[in-house]
């Protein structure tokens, strides 16, 4: 039995036509299944965690952009038991893109249908607050790159029509702003509990288990999603024409050959700001801190591929 959670506003409000479409073929093709639509926010999570709370395995493919994914892998009691699959009917889909999976949600579905390979991939957890955890598979950063998911989730708030042409430019619009906005902040990070490293101009600290995020930003352009570490960009440069430039070569993935840009491997990490930065799991809204830990998660999520 497939488990199918669906998230029916993504991709700029198409997310429900694709899944009608794949449902078509669902019952064309006879295959046993089940549908669960979201309504909103920690949705997928309930869902996600009431179809895993047994010893049964158990199959949930994910519909949507990369946050109905992050809110499974949140949610579900991650077991032997538990196998996911993922079908990108979002705006961004850095997990389809880092799994390398077909970019149609309905070659997609045959796929994952027809394919009999079963991947352990690793994901990560995040701390920050006062004991305050939570997972993600893509990747989660604090500071600049976290601001623009905030701030787009704002504009949801507020209501703002978020078509799929028109939510790629809101993404464009927020990063603008958001750069414009940005002073960078002095802190420190901790490798695997190695030594203090300081910074003056913190802009971000991105953590990543595959490549990109932010709809193909390849901040972490050699992050392996079953090598048990993070693959972790610092950028801390307090000139915004420069921050542009390696912003600009982070879409291709050569922002490493400028100032300001570290990048480096490791199981966990510590980070510590001197203000409250914005922070993300997989482009999703955790809130503003000062101190968070990440740590990877070695090959325990069993993905279909």
């Amino acid at each position: 039995m497939l488990n199918f959670i669906i998230n029916p506003n993504s991709g700029g409000e198409r997310g429900y036509k694709l899944w009608k479409t794949l449902e078509h073929y669902l019952v064309k093709k006879k295959i046993a299944y089940k549908a669960y639509i979201t309504d909103g926010v920690g949705d997928a999570a309930r869902i996600a965690g009431e179809l895993t709370d047994t010893d049964e395995e158990v199959c949930i493919i994910a519909v949507g952009g990369d946050g109905i994914a992050n809110e499974i892998v949140d949610g579900a009691r991650i077991s032997p038991g538990f196998t996911m699959g993922y079908i990108p009917t979002g705006s961004g889909n850095d997990l389809a893109r880092g799994l390398k999976l077909p970019k149609s949600p309905k070659r997609c579905l045959k796929h994952i249908l027809k394919s009999k390979e079963i991947k352990e991939i690793d994901y990560g957890i995040l701390s920050y607050g006062k004991g305050c955890h939570r997972r993600f598979i893509v990747s989660s950063g604090i500071g600049y790159d976290a601001k623009v998911c905030h701030d787009i989730a704002e504009r949801r708030k507020l209501g703002i029509p978020t078509g799929f042409l028109l939510k790629k430019f809101i993404y464009i619009a927020s990063g603008i702003k958001c750069l414009l906005k940005t002073k960078p902040v002095k802190g420190y990070v901790i490798f695997d509990g190695e030594k203090k490293i300081e910074f003056n101009n913190i802009v971000l600290v991105a953590s990543h288990n595959h490549p990109t995020e932010g709809g193909g930003f390849r901040f972490a352009p050699k992050a392996d999603n079953t090598d048990g570490e993070l693959s972790v960009c610092i950028i801390h440069h307090k000139s915004k024409l420069k921050l542009v430039k390696i912003l600009l070569g982070a879409m291709f993935g050569n922002h490493m050959k400028y100032a300001g840009v570290r990048n480096r491997e490791c199981r966990e990490i510590k980070i510590h700001t001197e203000i409250p930065l914005a922070v993300h799991t997989d482009g999703e809204v955790v809130g503003m801190y000062t101190d968070v830990e990440l740590r990877c998660i070695g090959q325990k999520l069993r993905f279909i591929v």
